[in-house]
């Protein structure tokens, strides 16, 4: 996981947006890996965009994710998701996304309403601790990395978190290319 230096989430709260560390607290017990197996490690929040932190952290696009909040609207109900995409590749909004939440048009929620109802940071926001209701999509290339890294709900920190452990969270959903390469 390149130069970041990792320990027990569940020790260092004041790494995680508050939904995360209470997401923590009650794990599920059938989750591929316990709770003391998801890893946080502080980073410069000034780097916390990927491409800047994967360079600064040594660490490769293939196995950071990134967490997508999209919104849809159907016979006047806005529905929301978040999509877990590596970084090598880019959520098929109105593809994959838009097909599941079965939605005429879908795009990016406007930052302030991602923010608001997630409770975390923009740049920051992760699966981990999301609004129950909401769908977490997370395309088979995520699920299949043995180890990722993602958001932590804070600029200021990174999780690192087995892969399968992020399609097995409560609301996920592994889908075959819900996210297309770039390039």
């Amino acid at each position: 996981m390149g130069t970041l230096k990792l320990e027990p989430a569940q020790s260092r709260p004041d790494l995680l947006a508050a939904p995360v560390a209470k997401a923590l607290t009650v794990w599920p017990e059938d989750a591929p890996i316990d709770a003391d197996q998801v890893l946080v490690a502080p980073i410069d929040a000034g780097l916390a965009d990927t491409a800047a932190f994967c360079e600064a952290y040594d660490v490769g696009l293939d196995v950071s994710a990134n967490c997508v909040i999209v919104a849809g609207k159907r016979d006047g109900e806005t529905r929301y998701a978040a999509c877990i995409v590596l970084a090598t590749t880019r959520a098929d909004v109105n593809g994959a996304v838009r097909r599941r939440l079965d939605v005429r048009k879908c795009s990016f929620a406007p930052m302030d309403d991602a923010v608001r109802l997630t409770g975390m940071e923009y740049g920051g926001i992760t699966p981990i601790g999301l609004p129950v209701d909401w769908p977490i999509l997370v395309d088979a290339r995520v699920a299949a990395t043995p180890h990722v890294i993602v958001g932590s709900g804070v600029r200021h920190s990174k999780i690192a978190i087995a892969g399968p452990a992020l399609g097995a969270l409560p609301g996920a959903e592994v889908i075959e290319d819900l996210a297309k390469l770039i390039g």
